[in-house]
């Protein structure tokens, strides 16, 4: 018996940024090389980042990625690497490279293609087939696997194992939602008691759209117990060392300093390098979910070169959870929150605004929006002449406030943040090009008793109010006219929201929803209200997903839709 000692390496990759990418990878295995580790695992496609989606189409993409594989294979140690990287052996593959001492030892191509829900590998990728491969590194055989070929009963793994591999580094990019942690862990131990030995499952992590990669980068043992595991939502230094059956005497590691202090550090630290076989505690759900958003947030912001954000700020619940979101993104210094009252907003809401501005340390100005509204109203006065007020005048409100924060956009170089949550947009309570303008949706894929149970939770957390109390007890209201709640046009969040989870994440039918048990002119009307809105979602920005089944990426009806059972 003898020791392995790997290095998961759970880096951040940019999509498109081979260069930055490969210089990562470079980075994170000298990183490996110095802690006596004898592999260094990183994530699916580390080299393109994930998912690259359409780049995968241009033929010059492809072969870069090779050639910085290659590159990384060059510069490659004693530390044998597994770097995975878009190949383009025989049509485009999503494959694996293998390298040490100088050289590329081999390429391992992914041979189950996900093709459901935000995957489609289908389309940009082959599947490879043949016979299993195993490598060597300090006497012990190993296999390799990547994302979707651990999911297969008898798949890929089963196959490695069965050929000899005493041990499987499995390379991933499995984004996150609410209870994914649970399920790669079942998938996992399936696995391992399906081939009796241990799997180095190295995840990738960061947001990418509106994808959320959480890390939690772990290593399984044969008997299911995990031994290692990392911190979540952050790039980490993962060590792991693994009593193997070797075919020969391995390699003497030197040792590494025992600084626990340090295993959660983001960056690689100069001297000081993380402890071995550390399991990181979790999170929970509810600290995951604010985890998920303010990583994704931070992320989209400064991965497409922003580094200010602006937020329309009501006094409600949502901007405020937002803008504490974006304030733990970003930084209070590089959150601007614009207050825009009308002639019907409360004075408690324009002074909630303010109390949250200065309990999160973010810059505030006011912009009353009366004299735009005026002007409006007084030059479509002509064609609304004999008409009565309604939802027009309504949304006017909405669409001046829309404009102002896309003109300090353009003025100031902030990213807007839009406030809407997955209540409101599944309805179509929401204001196209009013509400919904803006560039990233933070709490788009969240139920509005969702919204308030995160705002709690980071309350909590500050150990103090930095969204203000009287925020999360008022009733909720969009004050687009006298004494408005938004109980008066929808039922109560609490009735509400598991009526939308069942027919948007479950895909029940109307029929199916009152033979459930909800009320059936409920039913009826929630659900027409529903299918109306798809086209305002079709225009709606991107934000982060963190459901396992979110509008956009998901969820993806036919606006011009007739079926109604």
């Amino acid at each position: 018996m003898g020791k392995l000692r790997v290095a998961l390496c759970q880096i951040n990759s940019i999509v498109g940024d081979i260069s930055h990418n490969t210089q990562k990878v470079l980075e994170w295995l000298a990183g490996a090389e110095n802690a006596g580790c004898h592999v260094a695992v990183f994530p699916e496609l580390a080299i393109t980042g994930y998912p690259p989606e359409d780049l995968v189409l241009k033929q010059r993409f492809i072969q870069d990625s090779r050639q910085a594989m290659e590159h990384i294979a060059a510069c490659s140690g004693a530390c044998t690497a597994v770097v995975g990287f878009v190949d383009d052996a025989q049509g485009c593959r999503n494959a694996a490279g293998i390298a040490a001492n100088g050289d590329l030892l081999g390429i391992y191509h992914k041979r189950e293609l996900p093709n459901y829900g935000v995957f489609d590998e289908r389309r940009y990728f082959e599947p490879a087939d043949g016979a299993a491969v195993v490598y060597n590194t300090a006497g012990v055989p190993f296999g390799i696997s990547i994302c979707e070929d651990g999911w297969v009963a008898a798949g890929p793994m089963a196959q490695v194992a069965a050929a000899g591999a005493k041990v499987i580094f499995h390379l991933n990019a499995s984004p996150y939602h609410v209870g994914k942690a649970d399920q790669r862990l079942d998938i996992l131990r399936q696995r391992v008691a399906e081939t009796g030995v241990p799997v180095v499952y190295t995840n990738l992590v960061g947001g990418q759209d509106e994808l959320v990669f959480d890390g939690s980068s772990l290593v399984m043992e044969s008997d299911g117990r995990v031994l290692t595991k990392a911190a979540p939502f952050s790039e980490h230094l993962l060590l792991a060392e693994l009593e193997m059956p070797t075919q020969h005497e391995m390699a003497t590691q030197r040792e590494v300093p025992q600084d626990e202090a340090s295993q959660d550090k983001t960056s690689l630290p100069p001297n000081r390098l993380p402890a071995i076989n550390q399991i990181h505690p979790g999170l929970g759900e509810i600290g995951e979910q604010y985890e998920a958003l303010v990583l994704a947030t931070r992320d989209y912001v400064h991965k497409n070169g922003f580094t200010d954000v602006g937020i329309g700020l009501s006094g409600g619940i949502d901007s405020s959870l937002v803008a504490a979101i974006a304030t733990d993104a970003v930084g209070a210094n590089h959150v601007y929150g614009v207050l825009m009252p009308s002639r019907y907003s409360s004075d408690h809401s324009v002074v909630d605004a303010e109390t949250l501005c200065q309990n999160l340390g973010i810059s505030k100005r006011v912009i009353p929006i009366e004299p735009g509204h005026q002007a409006f109203l007084d030059m479509l006065a002509p064609s609304f002449v004999g008409l009565t007020s309604d939802l027009t005048e309504e949304n006017l409100q909405s669409r001046i406030r829309g404009t102002l924060l896309m003109a300090l956009s353009n003025k100031l170089g902030w990213l807007i943040l839009t406030t809407g949550n997955k209540s409101e947009s599944a309805v179509g309570y929401s204001t196209l090009y009013g509400d919904t303008a803006g560039a990233y949706a933070v709490i788009k894929d969240l139920w509005k008793t969702q919204v308030y149970a995160l705002a709690r939770y980071r309350n909590a957390q500050a150990n103090r109010e930095l969204i203000p109390v009287n925020v999360l007890e008022k009733p909720p209201s969009a004050e687009l006219r006298p004494d408005q709640r938004d109980d008066q046009s929808l039922p109560a969040y609490e009735v509400l929201d598991p009526l939308l989870e069942a027919y948007v994440e479950a895909d029940l039918t109307p029929l199916d929803l009152c033979q459930q048990g909800f009320d059936e002119q409920l039913v009826a009307r929630i659900t027409t209200l529903v299918d109306k809105a798809e086209y305002k979602r079709r225009q709606s920005p991107p934000g982060v997903r963190i459901t396992a089944k979110a509008f956009g990426r998901d969820r993806r009806l036919p606006i011009t839709n007739h079926y109604h059972p």
